[in-house]
Formats: C-alpha cells, structure tokens, sequence
C-alpha cells in the first residue's frame, strides 16, 4: 500500500522512484504529536532509499536524511518549491543526530545506500548535501574514497536549505550555530514524563504504605507524601529543560539535584513537615530529579556521548545512597508518629 505522503512517481532509466509531498497533513501532523509521547516511536521510520520532491532532473541536488519519520517529515517540509532528491538511510528509525552517534547514520550505510539505489545513474553530479548533525557518524574522505561522492555538510536546521540551496550551496555562521532554544528543550518534555511511569508507580505504592494505618488522617498523610514526589517528577520532565542553562554545574545529574533540593524545601515548608520528615522528602526527591535530568542528556546539546555514559558512572551511587537514605528517614520518622 502506497503511504499517503506519496503523491506521485517518476520514472528514472526505467525504474520508478516516489514522489513525497512537501505539505504535512494532518495525519502527519498528527503522528509526531503521538511520537513525541513516545507512542509508537519504534515503529515511526520510513523506508530507507530515494525518493524525489517536485520535478528533480538530473542536476538537482541530493539531500540524505534518516529513516526516522520525523526527521524525513522536517527535511521534505522544507522543499515545498524546490525540485530535490531525497536519499534516506536506514538509522533504525533514529533521528540523524543520535543516529550519527550510534553509528547508523554512518559512513558505511552511506556507501551501501548510494551503491543500492545506483545514484551515479539518477544525477550528473556527484554531491551529496548531508545534515550538518551527522558529521560525526559520516567520514566525507572515506566516502570519496569508496564512491567518488563528494559529501558536503548543509545547515543546522531544515528551515534554513532554502537558503542555503539558493546561496550555491553556501552556510553562512547562522546555519552553522547549533541552537537549542526554549521550544527545543521542551519538545523533548513529553517523552521523558511517559518514560517516567515507573517512578510514578513506585511513589504511588510509597504513598499508599505511607499513609498507613487506614484511620482517620490517612488522606492527608497520603497526599503529604505523594505530591511532593510527583511534583518532583514534573519539576525534572518540565522545570529542567525550561531552566537548563541557567542552572548551576555542567553535569546534568547535579543541575537535576539542585531543581530537586529546591523543590524539596519548599515541599516540605508548604506541607508543615517536620525537620526529619522534611529531610527526608528531600533525599527522596533529589535522586528522582537528578535520574530524570540526567536522561536529557541523550536530548541535548550540551553533552556528548562519552560525558554522558561518565556522568551516569558517577551519579549513580550518590543517588542510591540518598534514595536509602530518604527511605530510611521516611520510615523511622512515619514510625515514631503512629
């Protein structure tokens, strides 16, 4: 069955190549709604290979993109008027930034890619325009080598190739700025807040035993507990992209730390806790924020990968130790007011 964003085909040296639209519909719309709610993200790829946007002819230019739907969606929107190839890779359906740093936007699928779908015989050129994102996935001097394409790397952004293509294929230092604005931060909010159902599970049962004996008060100990805790949750997915750079410290887990002590404090304050119970909220509450924050790394800028997976080394028993803690303190304290 023909996907509904395939308006057409051409014919090149006897062979057929689809056309996609350059207009989202709804449905595409839509689909990356869902998918920024994590749902159905493995199953939101397309099929990898070339395809074609407008009226392409054998000098237009080959843009190469992910098979991640959402990421072939951003690249086609932006050549609304511009007759272009579109080569897609298979990434497994990752996006081509994270795709490059696992290796599936790589050199070697370039190269395959190009061989399969017999490129040499669609234009007479021989330059591929790659998303300037996933450099670090493709050697341009292996790929010459190999194939005899020369790959040149376009704007930051999809919005900006209009320009660029009109510039002779030329980046000026705002399409070189890696930019990770306020509504970039925030897009990735919904994923993480699904992905933290089990926190939210796992603070539900605690609530539930902290509330405990079933007797006259058991509503208000239960929600004195839960709402700090969940709070906590929202303040990591929410608060933590939106204050990101102005937070004190480099390491994701230690920023998520700080929004988590203060959160704690003024949970424990708003509730009437105790020094002890309150003390105990905040050892509680700061691993859960400082765990989530640190899942953003995979999301941002600001990191790399091996600063990532050194900061996930390093955080982990701190958090342990407090998450314990909190327990422990949160035990003896409910304990010694039955």
């Amino acid at each position: 069955m023909s996907e509904p964003w395939i308006v057409g085909s051409v014919n090149v040296k006897g062979r057929t190549v689809s056309v996609v639209s350059t207009r989202l519909s709804r449905k595409d719309a839509w689909g990356g709604v869902k998918v920024r709610w994590n749902i159905g993200r493995d199953r939101y790829a397309v099929l990898p290979g070339l395809y074609a946007a407008g009226a392409p002819t054998e000098d237009s230019p080959v843009l190469v993109s992910a098979n991640y739907k959402l990421s072939f969606d951003t690249l086609r929107k932006s050549l609304q008027g511009i007759d272009a190839w579109i080569l897609v890779l298979d990434t497994k359906g990752i996006n081509v930034w994270c795709a490059a740093g696992k290796g599936t936007f790589g050199t070697r699928e370039l190269e395959q890619r190009i061989m399969k779908v017999k490129l040499e015989e669609v234009v007479s050129h021989r330059t591929l325009i790659l998303p300037q994102l996933g450099a670090p996935g493709v050697s341009a001097p292996e790929v010459k080598d190999a194939t005899g394409w020369t790959v040149k790397y376009g704007p930051v952004r999809a919005e900006d190739i209009p320009a660029y293509l009109e510039a002779d294929q030329r980046k000026n230092e705002a399409m070189r700025e890696v930019r990770f604005r306020l509504p970039d931060r925030m897009a990735v909010a919904p994923m993480e807040l699904m992905q933290a159902w089990p926190v939210l599970l796992a603070i539900l049962a605690a609530s539930v035993l902290s509330g405990l004996p079933f007797s006259a008060g058991y509503g208000a100990r239960f929600f004195s507990f839960l709402i700090p805790l969940v709070g906590g949750v929202l303040i990591a997915v929410f608060g933590f992209p939106a204050l990101l750079p102005y937070l004190p410290f480099k390491a994701f887990a230690l920023k998520g730390a700080v929004l988590g002590l203060a959160w704690g404090v003024a949970s424990a304050a708003a509730t009437g806790a105790s020094a002890a119970s309150g003390a105990g909220l905040v050892l509680l509450i700061c691993p859960i924020t400082a765990f989530i924050a640190m899942n953003f790394t995979g999301s941002s800028t600001f990191t790399s990968q091996p600063g990532a997976a050194l900061e996930v080394r390093r955080g982990i028993i701190p958090m342990s130790a407090s998450l314990v803690l909190g327990i422990g303190l949160s035990i003896v304290t409910r304990v010694f007011t039955l």
